[in-house]
């Protein structure tokens, strides 16, 4: 088969390469009909995460199970599904409590020796803890697999940090970063509940995403001017609710900064190239929590997938470029100069 392989930074090549076989009587092949490009795995594009020269890359994907091994139940060949960004067994005790990503026998596709989401198909391990079945309907459906297509990472992620930032019905929630992430957190927010929805981003064509899914105010402002903006909306108190969907040190102290006293920050930003930004006396003294990580988005799929499958949310305008499996470098090129918001990948 074809995939994405990393041999240096801002190296990218679509190669032949073995195709998947079941190893283990728990696995499945998945041959990708949908995938995309994240924008965490601009970071070893960048050169800013090691990578092994022919390291497979991309981990969210859906597509139709092609074989299963002898002990998959839940899925059939022919099934149309959708995979979570790690794969997990579905049993062990942090699976169990919903922490799919602390999984005792997880991985992450893409890491060394397994298949990335950006290829032909994909050898799923534990197939019955990760792979949800959906509608066979939706294959013939453009608009509604790329909706689907979030659940693997971006609206799964988004609604984890909408939920450790509290937003509810009643609250302000106010979101910093106009990513993918930081968007489908909106939307999750608008879902939750949240009466007023700030949305921190200077990008017009992102920001008008961001109102299209519920936010109610645009801030454009940057640092001390995006602080000042948003305490000027909220009588000088700041948002009850605060996603951090960016990861740097400055996203990390803004978010802290407008932060309502007894709110809290959901924070999803892959922390990258700097501190956290945290001062814990601060925190301390106005009674701010922290809440978020790692997404286990596996969990939070079947509660998201029926609201996607009857329209009530749709996240599908992240998606505002298309390319097929030779276009993944030039994906990955236009994200890294921000002329692509998130790049989907058909097979």
């Amino acid at each position: 088969m074809r995939a994405t392989t990393i041999h240096a930074p801002f190296d990218l090549r679509v190669e032949d390469v073995p195709d998947p076989v079941v190893r283990q009587s728990g696995d499945a092949v998945v041959r990708v009909l949908r995938s995309c490009i994240c924008g965490s795995d601009l970071w070893a594009y960048r050169g800013e995460s090691a990578r092994t020269p022919g390291q497979r890359i991309g981990h969210e994907f859906l597509g139709i199970v092609e074989e299963t091994g002898a002990d998959v139940g839940t899925v059939r060949r022919g099934d149309l599904v959708v995979a979570p960004f790690m794969w997990s067994d579905g049993v062990c005790d942090y699976c169990r409590e919903g922490l799919t990503t602390s999984c005792e026998h997880g991985g992450f596709w893409g890491s060394v020796g397994s298949d990335g989401g950006q290829g032909e198909a994909v050898r799923v391990p534990y197939a019955d803890g990760t792979l949800v079945a959906l509608p066979a309907g939706a294959a013939s459906d453009d608009r509604l697999l790329a909706a689907l297509l979030t659940l693997s990472d971006v609206m799964g992620t988004g609604h984890h940090a909408a939920l450790g930032a509290g937003a509810r019905p009643g609250a302000t929630v106010a979101v910093v970063g106009d990513g993918a992430v930081g968007l489908c957190a909106v939307l999750a927010a608008r879902r939750l509940g949240a009466e007023r929805i700030i949305a921190l981003g200077r990008h017009e064509t992102r920001t008008d995403i961001a109102r299209r899914f519920g936010a109610t105010d645009v801030v454009a402002e940057r640092g001390d001017a995006a602080v000042e903006a948003v305490r000027a909306l909220t009588r000088g108190q700041g948002a009850h609710a605060v996603v951090e969907a960016v990861g740097t040190e400055q996203s990390m102290s803004t978010a802290v900064n407008i932060t309502r006293d007894g709110g809290a920050i959901g924070f999803v930003g892959v922390p990258h190239g700097s501190g956290t930004g945290l001062d814990l006396s601060v925190m301390f003294d106005r009674n701010i929590a922290l809440r978020g990580g790692v997404a286990p988005v596996r969990a939070y799929i079947p509660e998201l997938l029926p609201d996607v499958l009857d329209g009530t949310i749709d996240p599908s305008p992240v998606f505002d470029l298309t390319v097929g499996l030779d276009g993944v470098p030039d994906g990955y090129k236009s994200m890294d100069e921000r002329t692509a918001l998130k790049v989907m990948v058909t097979n």
